[in-house]
């Protein structure tokens, strides 16, 4: 087996040297060898690439993203094995824990990928001096974007990150704290600096988050269900937008409505 193996290695050098991206079996023919036999010498392409010290091709930490978030949709992120995600996202282990060292940073990533964390995260670095009835109403349309701006609904995405968060296993624990912590605190900082001033009623900033994002949420993850079976037709931006200039009056300071 070694003789083989290392007759792939070497042709698999001289073609990738000459560019482009040589499937299997055009490895397996360029060094003489059935495509059995090749498996037999590397339980994948990525496994011969990991061989050969070449990074991974470009696409494949999504591909590994867009694979575990179906199996975590199907089954939770306890239940995921790592040998599963390899077979299914068609790279090897090693490759796998190259990109993501365990599940803690494999979810991690996840919320960064496909959850409104980075968006919102940078609208608050940008935006931040604006008065609540401004940055709030924005926030909402960010967070709705991020599951249907692109054409199709990831409502799915929503309910498994959260289900994920909200159960704060050992697993997912690590990577949400360190994902949700620095939002929650600039999102903190910035309700308690308008309840200091005035311009937001005073209470636990905590609680006046909770009752922002709470309907919000529910509105996008209960949104495809109002619309087939309740007749709900009212553009999804504008909705969130509602609900935000309710929780808005909600939090205006009774003397400012005396």
């Amino acid at each position: 087996m070694a003789p083989t193996r290392e007759r792939v290695l070497g042709m698999a050098r001289g073609l990738l040297a000459r560019g482009g991206s040589p499937t299997v079996a055009e490895l397996a023919a360029a060094a003489g060898v059935s495509r059995a036999t090749f498996y037999r010498a590397f339980e994948s392409r990525e496994a011969l690439l990991e061989a050969l010290d070449l990074q991974p091709e470009p696409g494949t930490p999504e591909r590994i993203l867009d694979a575990a978030l179906k199996l975590i949709g199907a089954h939770g992120l306890n239940a995921l094995s790592m040998d599963d995600l390899a077979t299914q996202a068609e790279v090897s282990r090693a490759t796998l824990y190259r990109l993501f060292p365990g599940k803690a940073a494999l979810f991690t990533s996840l919320v960064h990928r496909y959850s409104p964390l980075d968006p919102v995260t940078e609208l608050m670095a940008t935006r931040q001096g604006e008065p609540p009835e401004v940055l709030m109403p924005e926030i909402a349309r960010t967070v709705y974007r991020t599951f249907y701006g692109e054409g199709e609904s990831r409502v799915g995405v929503l309910r498994a990150l959260f289900f994920e968060i909200s159960s704060l296993s050992p697993d997912t624990a690590e990577g949400a704290q360190d994902a949700i912590r620095g939002l929650v605190g600039s999102l903190v900082f910035y309700v308690m600096g308008h309840m200091r001033d005035g311009r937001l009623r005073r209470m636990p900033p905590l609680l006046a988050l909770q009752s922002f994002v709470g309907p919000v949420l529910f509105h996008i993850i209960t949104r495809p269900l109002a619309e087939q079976m309740l007749g709900l037709d009212i553009d999804g931006e504008q909705a969130v937008t509602l609900l935000a200039e309710h929780w808005l009056r909600a939090m205006t300071p009774e003397e400012a409505t005396s």
